[in-house]
């Protein structure tokens, strides 16, 4: 069984608004989010800040139309990432992907090192609109993560 996906972003020099690319099939502004503060940085005027975190926030969680204005309206450097996408009002913690498919959570995007990405995510059919996706936008070593591949034990970026 398809569990998620996983793929290289460009590793490039230029900065840019990758993750609303990634997360383009998905409405984002859907969904409560679970942003665990990890390192990714504002651009201002053509610069990283890395004083600007991008997942600046009082908690860790985000409500969808803020995170879908952050995510496609700035310019962002992204070294470490980890999103988790609830129904509205219903987040809890999640560590491995046994506690992923009881609970409530919809959807888990990390980024490693600015380029490895994985997406585990419940709805296949949107499973494959992020895969399809991710071809579109010529993101590198897209593949299934499965059953029988997915040597994970933990399913966050650290």
């Amino acid at each position: 069984m398809k569990r998620g996906i996983s793929f290289q972003l460009p590793n490039t020099d230029k900065y840019d608004s990758c993750l609303g690319d990634v997360l383009k099939p998905i409405d984002i502004s859907t969904f409560s989010w679970r942003v665990t503060p990890v390192e990714s940085y504002l651009v201002v005027n053509d610069e990283l800040d890395i004083d600007k975190d991008l997942f600046e926030t009082d908690n860790e969680i985000m409500e969808g139309a803020d995170l879908k204005n952050l995510l496609e309206n700035n310019v962002y450097y992204i070294i470490f990432a980890d999103l988790q996408a609830y129904p509205k009002g219903k987040v809890s913690e999640i560590e491995t992907y046994e506690e992923f498919v009881e609970s409530e959570c919809e959807l888990v995007l990390f980024v490693v090192d600015s380029c490895y990405t994985v997406i585990y995510c419940k709805d296949k059919e949107k499973l494959e609109l992020l895969y399809k996706n991710a071809a579109v936008f010529g993101f590198e070593n897209i593949q299934f993560i499965t059953d029988e591949n997915d040597t994970r034990t933990r399913i966050t970026a650290w």
